[in-house]
């Protein structure tokens, strides 16, 4: 029987947590609609910063959404909207979807050398 409960309960918690994370999806593209140029917004460029709590330039090129040069313009703007946070590692900038990661992880952004500013 404890099995069984404990079971239900991580099934409770995980319907919890995907019904927090489609939440927040359609709070983000609301939210995108409103901040973001029309030449930038895109369901797909939303979706694709919640596929990881990250997200790579070579990500939005890898979708087809953009080249390099126009993906790092589409990011930066997701940046000043304020749905994602630009965190340099290593040689590579990654832009964390800062709240995907908290619903995630419960914790706040892990601490990097270096964030990046244009």
């Amino acid at each position: 029987m404890y099995m069984l409960e404990a079971v239900e309960a991580t099934a409770h918690g995980t319907t919890e947590k995907i019904n927090a994370i489609r939440d927040l999806l359609a709070e983000t593209l609301d939210t995108a609609k409103r901040a973001l140029p029309k030449t930038v917004f895109s369901k797909e460029l939303i979706e694709l910063i919640f596929e990881q709590p990250y997200c790579k330039i070579r990500f939005v090129e890898k979708a087809g959404i953009a080249k390099r040069l126009t993906a790092t313009k589409y990011l930066r703007e997701l940046e000043k909207a304020g749905l994602v946070v630009p965190t340099k590692r290593g040689t590579e900038l990654i832009f964390i979807n800062h709240r995907l990661w908290r619903l995630l992880t419960g914790e706040p952004l892990p601490k990097s050398g270096a964030t990046t500013r244009r």
